[in-house]
């Protein structure tokens, strides 16, 4: 294992907090990647990126199980509607895991940042998005469409890894009908076999800090416990809330990170 030269006991404590964090907001609605990566980023400024998104993944990984198995104690989803879109999202997210090395991530900053503004965008419009199910097709076109979704988000979060969260939040809700707290169950459990894919292909690579990302691994664990629970409680119009404000706060990270791009 290759321990980072720049890691320090003040690192490791903002980045154990940023990763308690970035569970609470990625159990609620996603979007926590935008919050952990870039922290890893800036703490530790002379680490590959390789290395640092394998860290990411791990601390990911245990924050998205504890949300999902709350989620799923309190939220029935349909399971092979979910299953589609997790098998799709596996092959997707090891796909783009293994693209990581050759794909420079700031390149895409401006497609995530016009993105997130599009989705953010749609989702205050539409001030009836995600307030209940309303499915738009039978059984067999969900698993059909959710199996696309999975798919290309998992390649998505594989290869670049923030934003993951909030379009599949929306894409499950704007075009699949679900209610926010339904299609919020169903992105924990995609998002988790996306994390666990990429970090099999990063930890089998060697890209990945275990020490350090065991202790955020265990502040992330909390953060989504309890965000998980606070969104079961409060419901659909608490989630579009809590959305639409890290749409706001993931889209002045991205403008301001395309600035720092393109005017150096």
């Amino acid at each position: 294992m290759r321990v980072p030269t720049d890691l320090t006991a003040l690192s490791i404590t903002a980045l154990c907090l940023a990763a308690f964090t970035a569970g609470w907001i990625d159990s609620v609605v996603g979007g926590g990647g935008v919050i952990q990566l870039p922290a890893l980023l800036f703490g530790l400024p002379t680490t590959p990126v390789a290395l640092l998104s394998g860290t990411n993944k791990l601390s990911s990984v245990a924050g998205t199980t504890s949300a999902t198995v709350t989620y799923l104690h309190k939220v029935r989803v349909d399971l092979s509607v979910v299953g589609a879109a997790m098998a799709t999202a596996f092959i997707g997210s090891m796909t783009g895991a293994r693209m990581i090395s050759l794909l420079p991530r700031v390149a895409f900053t401006p497609i995530v940042a016009v993105a997130v503004a599009i989705v953010g965008i749609y989702t205050w419009r539409k001030s009836e998005l995600g307030a209940r199910t309303i499915l738009r097709y039978d059984r067999p076109q969900l698993r059909l469409r959710a199996a696309i979704i999975g798919g290309a988000i998992g390649l998505w979060d594989g290869m670049i890894g923030p934003g993951t969260g909030i379009f599949l939040l929306v894409t499950f809700a704007a075009l699949l009908g679900y209610g926010f707290l339904e299609a919020s169950t169903m992105t924990k459990l995609v998002n988790l076999t996306t994390n666990v894919a990429a970090l099999i292909v990063l930890g089998v690579q060697g890209n990945v800090i275990w020490t350090l990302g065991a202790m955020m691994a265990l502040c992330n664990l909390a953060g989504g416990f309890i965000g998980a629970r606070t969104a079961i409680t409060y419901g659909n119009t608490f989630i579009r809330k809590v959305f639409l404000f890290t749409v706001i706060v993931v889209e002045a990270k991205l403008l301001y990170d395309t600035a720092l791009l393109v005017f150096g």
